[in-house]
């Protein structure tokens, strides 16, 4: 009896048959599903991968080309039976991309699927990032969720971060920039995507618990880390890196055990909707996550670096969480400076300051004190 292709197997079983399907996988993160979508296709069309670039090849010799394999992804994706939405949708990107990697791209028309959305986005709280960090039981993982929320850093950038992308010095920095260059990012510097590249911050409580978390993996591996150590590594020996995969179960687990929706892209909603409560402009906004700025060929230099951080700063009460206290709203501490200007406009108007004590040395290496004057009641 055949066994049944899951994506636990699908590596083993189906993918490692076929080096177009290994070498194609070589350019993914999400080799277990995209190898599951594609042999799904491949199932229904009763065509194995070598099959159907031999149809793609054919096609080329043909004046017009007939598109044999994109009408057939086009009939799959119209099936109203027996896949759902979501898996001709996964289905349809990983057929695509199988072919682009292949370099027989299918033309962009073929494939077409809108994503129906079932379950709306989580929609967290502090309280529930604070419970969610509260149930982290060992140091990385209290790191880890701050870590997230604060720099919006995506997982697959998350998986390849090492210390070496934070600033110099970080650990006594107030607002600690994190650097990252464009072969980290989306798009990996490709096309559209080139010189793409991620400013973003710490907050105090991140760097609070990743400078914790540093110290605590030094122990663990006997040494101090260096700017190429992987950032997120596993909580025993031989202490790898976490993988791209390892980071989402991680957080499911987690999640589960808090009993808080959360997955790593919501930390990402998290500093956007943060972002925009303080009237952040859109480029530098994208600049923060890593995305790609319009309108611009955007600098990196120091001076926009410090411009950055000096913005950010406005963002910090609404990111975190890990205490109760509530967050003052930017125009309530407007407000609160404006009145501690106007106390202090007061008291020089009618000379309500205090002076100073004055210690002076004695010859005898005694010191003289000299008393405060009682304030002025009267103009």
């Amino acid at each position: 009896m055949t066994e049944h292709i899951t994506r636990r197997n699908v590596l083993e079983l189906w993918a490692n048959q076929y080096p177009e399907v290994t070498r194609w996988l070589t350019k993914l993160q999400k080799k277990e599903q995209s190898a599951l979508s594609f042999h799904h296709f491949c199932e229904w069309a009763k065509k194995t991968p070598p099959e159907l670039l031999a149809l793609k090849e054919k096609d080329a010799t043909i004046k017009p080309a007939p598109n044999t394999v994109e009408k057939m992804l086009d009939d799959f994706c119209g099936e109203t039976e027996g896949y759902k939405n979501s898996q001709k949708y996964t289905t349809a990107i990983a057929v695509k991309s199988f072919f682009k990697w292949s370099y027989r791209d299918l033309a962009k028309a073929s494939g077409v699927v809108d994503l129906e959305k079932v379950k709306p986005y989580n929609a967290q709280s502090k309280g529930d990032f604070r419970k969610l960090w509260n149930f982290a039981l060992n140091p990385r993982d209290r790191a880890l969720i701050p870590f997230v929320t604060s720099t919006g850093i995506a997982k697959e950038t998350l998986s390849h971060l090492t210390w070496g992308h934070l600033e110099e010095d970080w650990e006594t920095k107030d607002l600690p920039c994190i650097n990252i260059g464009p072969e980290l990012l989306k798009g990996h510097g490709h096309g559209k995507y080139k010189g793409v590249r991620q400013i973003t911050f710490l907050t105090p409580e991140a760097k609070r618990e990743l400078s914790n978390y540093k110290a605590w993996i030094e122990d663990k591996l006997g040494r101090k880390t260096t700017p190429q150590d992987h950032i997120w590594l596993t909580l025993y020996k031989p202490y790898e890196p976490l993988s791209y995969a390892m980071l989402g179960n991680q957080i499911d687990v987690l999640s589960n055990k808090a009993k808080v929706p959360f997955s790593l892209h919501d930390g990402r909603r998290w500093i956007n909707t943060a972002l925009e409560q303080i009237g952040i402009s859109p480029n530098w906004a994208r600049k923060i996550r890593g995305r790609k700025v319009r309108g611009e060929e955007a600098p990196y230099s120091q001076p926009a670096i410090e411009q950055l951080r000096a913005k950010f700063r406005e963002a910090v009460p609404l990111l975190e969480f890990t205490s109760d206290r509530p967050a003052v709203p930017k125009e309530v501490q407007e407000k609160l400076a404006l009145l501690e200007e106007e106390q202090k406009a007061i008291k020089h108007q009618y000379g309500l300051f205090r002076k100073k004590k004055q210690v002076t040395e004695t010859g005898n290496g005694r010191r003289k004190v000299q008393r405060r004057r009682p304030l002025r009641r009267g103009v």
